[in-house]
C-alpha cells in the first residue's frame, strides 16, 4: 500500500517482489522476527519496577490461589514452580497443592516441609491417585481466594505476573475469566516460541484450547460450573474454560495481552510436541460434545493435534443464497469463475447474479448472453461508472435470497461444499459475516481473515504462506472470529446487508469497502468469522487492475484517508491480532512493541 521507489537498473521493488512470487520462490519467512529474547529484556518491567508493583500491591487486591496438582514430578521443576509463585511481586496470593498419591518417595516431605514454612501454602494428600482432573479439584477446594489461578508443576510464572492479573482486574472488575499471554522455555531456560492470542474468540475456543496459560477464573464462577472433574484428564482446563465462557458473557471475559506464563518444553511434555498424549483428544472431543454436542451437530477430531471440529448438517429447508458476481469484459477469467460455480457447486438453492458493468468485449458479451439462459442465472446490466460498492447495492436490490453471497468474478471454486461450509458458520448465533479461504492460483494463500492496522489501514493474515501451513498457532488451519473478510467472497444475510444499507458507495467506491462493512457489522454486535473449510482461487484484481498508478492510486490514497477518520481507534488496535505483532507484514511476525505498552500495567505503580 506504501508508494515504493525505483533503485537503479533495477526492476521496482513491488514489481520484483511480484515476480519472485509469481515463481514460487518468496514464501514466508518468519526468521526476519525481532530476537525475542532481546524483546523480552527490553519491555518487560525490571527490578525498579517490579518494586514499585510490590509497593502498590501491599496497598490491597483480591487474593489470588495459585492451584496445582502434583504427581511425581521432576523435583528440580517443582521447585522452581513454587519458587516462581513466591517471587511474586504480589503478596495477596495462595498456593493450593494436592499431591495425587505421587510414589517418588521425596514429593510428600517436601510440600509438607513447604507447608510449614510458608502460611500461604494449603495442602492435601491424597490417598489414592485419581488423575489430573480430580487432583485438580481438590487443589481448588482448598482455595479461599477470589480467583483461581492455574499453574503446572513443572512451569513458572514470571515475578510480576499475579500483579499485572490484580491491575487487570482491577481495571475490569466485572472480569469472570481472564487469560493471558505465554511462552515456552527449554532445559537451558531459553524463552521462545511466545503465544500472543486473540481477544475471546469463541470459533476458535470451539477449534482448538487457544487460552492455554495462564488462566484465572473467579471462584463464585468454578463454583457454579461445579468446577473440575474426572473423565476430562489431558483437556480438564478445556473443559472448564468451555463450560465457564458458556455461562457467562462474552463481556465478562478478559485477555491480558501480556506473557504471564511460562510453559516449560521438556522431553514428554505436550509443550514439545502435542501429539505426545493422544487421550487428551479425546478428552478434547468429549468436553466438545458436551457444550456443543446435540442431535444436529457432532464433533470430530481437528486438523491439527489436539484440535477439533464441529460439524453441523444443512439447514433444513436450506436458505436460498443469492451469489452476485459484478464484471466488466470478464472474459477467460469470468468464464473459469461461472464453470467452477455452475458445474461443481453441490447446493441446491442457489441464485446466480452476474452484474455487468458496462462490458464491450465481445467473448464477454457472448458469454453474458449464454449464461443469461441457463436456469438461476440472470444477467443485470449496471450502466454507469465502476463503483464496487454500488454495483453490489444494486444486485442486492434484485437478488431473491435470503442469504448473499459477494463474489469476485475472477474466484474459481475449489470443492462443492463451499457455500455449505460458509452458511454453518453464518448461521450460529452472534454470526454476521463469513469469508473464505482464498488461494492464489499456485496455491499459496491469499486471504485468510483480514487484520486491522496492516500498512495503515488492514491487510490479509498469512498472505503467501504455503496452502498447508497451519499458520500462527493453527490460525490458517482453523476457523476464528476475525475483524473483517474479504470482499471477494463474503457471506452474509440479506437483512443484515439491508440493515447497514449496504456497501459505503459515497466513499468507497474500491477500496476498503468490505473493511468498512464488516466493522459496521460488528458495531451491531455481530461477530465476522473466517473459515478454512471453504476454500477458492483468486485471481487476485484481475478484474480492476492494479490500484498504484495515477488516478486509481489518488483513489486509494482517498479511501484509505477516509478509513483512518472514520475507524481510527479500530485500526490502532485490532482485538483479534496482537499489539506485539507486526503491521509491517502479514505474517503474524513479532514487531516491535508500541512504545509504553506495557507500562500501561504499571502505571500507578510508582
Amino acid at each position: 500500500m506504501a508508494a515504493t521507489g525505483m533503485r537503479p537498473r533495477s526492476l521496482p521493488r513491488r514489481v520484483a517482489r511480484r515476480l519472485l512470487e509469481t515463481l514460487g520462490l518468496r514464501t514466508p519467512d518468519t526468521s526476519r522476527d525481532v530476537d525475542y529474547a532481546a524483546w523480552a529484556a527490553r519491555v518487560e518491567p525490571r527490578a525498579g519496577e517490579l518494586q514499585r508493583l510490590a509497593a502498590r500491591a501491599a496497598r490491597g487486591g483480591p487474593l489470588i490461589s495459585v492451584v496445582m496438582p502434583v504427581y511425581n514430578p521432576d523435583m528440580t521443576h517443582l521447585r522452581e514452580a513454587v519458587a516462581s509463585v513466591q517471587a511474586q511481586a504480589y503478596p495477596h496470593w495462595q498456593l493450593c497443592l494436592c499431591n495425587d498419591a505421587s510414589t517418588d518417595p521425596a514429593v510428600a516431605p517436601f510440600l509438607d516441609a513447604l507447608a510449614a514454612a510458608e502460611p500461604r501454602v494449603r495442602l492435601q494428600h491424597r490417598l489414592h491417585n485419581g488423575g489430573i482432573g480430580l487432583a485438580s479439584a481438590d487443589a481448588a477446594a482448598l482455595a479461599d481466594g477470589e480467583f483461581l489461578a492455574l499453574l503446572d508443576q513443572d512451569d513458572r510464572l514470571p515475578a510480576w505476573a499475579l500483579a499485572f492479573v490484580a491491575r487487570a482486574l482491577a481495571d475490569r472488575p466485572d472480569t469472570d475469566l481472564l487469560y493471558t499471554d505465554e511462552d515456552k522455555f527449554d532445559d537451558s531456560g531459553r524463552r521462545h516460541s511466545p503465544h500472543f492470542k486473540p481477544a475471546f474468540n469463541p470459533e476458535l475456543l470451539a477449534a482448538i484450547n487457544y487460552v492455554g496459560h495462564l488462566l484465572v477464573v473467579r471462584r463464585s464462577l468454578y463454583v457454579a460450573v461445579d468446577g473440575f472433574r474426572g473423565g476430562f484428564d489431558g483437556a480438564q482446563d478445556y473443559d472448564l474454560v468451555l463450560r465457564c465462557t458458556a455461562a457467562i458473557t462474552p463481556d465478562r471475559i478478559a485477555h491480558l495481552p501480556a506473557v504471564l506464563y511460562h510453559w516449560r518444553a521438556h522431553a514428554g511434555s505436550t509443550a514439545r510436541d502435542a501429539g505426545r498424549k493422544p487421550y487428551a483428544q479425546a478428552a478434547g472431543v468429549a468436553a466438545l460434545t458436551a457444550i456443543h454436542g446435540a442431535a444436529d451437530a457432532t464433533v470430530a477430531e481437528g486438523p491439527l493435534p489436539t484440535s477439533y471440529r464441529v460439524v453441523r448438517p444443512r439447514a433444513n429447508p436450506p436458505p436460498r443464497v443469492t451469489v452476485m458476481i459484478p464484471t466488466r469484459d470478464g472474459g477467460a477469467h469470468l468464464q473459469k469463475c461461472l464453470d467452477s460455480l455452475l458445474g461443481r457447486t453441490a447446493y441446491p438453492r442457489m441464485e446466480l447474479l452476474i452484474l455487468d458493468n458496462q462490458s464491450r468485449d465481445p467473448r464477454t458479451l457472448r458469454l453474458l448472453e449464454r449464461a443469461g439462459r441457463r436456469e438461476g442465472v440472470q444477467v443485470l446490466a449496471y450502466d454507469h461508472p465502476f463503483n464496487y460498492s454500488a454495483i453490489n447495492n444494486f444486485g442486492a436490490r434484485h437478488a431473491q435470497g435470503e442469504v448473499l453471497v459477494l463474489l469476485n468474478d475472477d474466484i474459481v471454486v475449489r470443492g462443492n461444499d463451499w457455500l455449505d461450509q460458509m452458511l454453518a458458520a453464518l448461521m450460529l448465533p452472534g454470526v454476521g459475516v463469513v469469508g473464505a479461504k482464498l488461494h492464489y492460483p499456485d496455491g499459496r494463500v491469499q486471504h485468510g481473515g483480514v487484520v486491522l492496522g496492516i500498512g495503515g489501514v488492514a491487510g490479509h493474515a498469512h498472505k503467501y504462506f504455503p496452502r498447508r501451513h497451519a499458520g500462527y498457532f493453527g490460525r490458517l488451519a482453523l476457523p476464528q472470529a476475525v475483524s473483517a473478510v474479504t470482499g471477494a467472497c463474503l457471506m452474509v444475510r440479506r437483512e443484515t446487508y439491508e440493515a447497514l444499507g449496504g456497501l459505503d458507495e459515497q466513499h468507497l467506491a474500491v477500496a476498503f469497502n468490505d473493511v468498512d462493512f464488516c466493522l459496521r457489522v460488528r458495531e451491531r454486535g455481530l461477530r465476522c468469522v473466517w473459515t478454512p473449510y471453504a476454500e477458492l482461487t483468486h485471481l487476485e484484481s484481475a478484474s480492476r487492475g492494479d490500484d498504484e498508478t495515477g488516478e486509481r492510486h489518488r483513489r486509494f490514497q482517498r479511501e484509505a484517508v477516509y478509513m483512518k477518520r472514520r475507524w481510527a481507534s479500530e485500526l490502532r488496535e485490532d482485538p483479534f491480532y496482537s499489539p506485539y505483532l507486526t503491521l509491517r507484514r502479514e505474517d503474524f511476525s513479532l514487531g516491535e512493541t508500541p512504545p509504553g505498552y506495557l507500562s500501561r500495567l504499571t502505571a500507578g505503580a510508582r
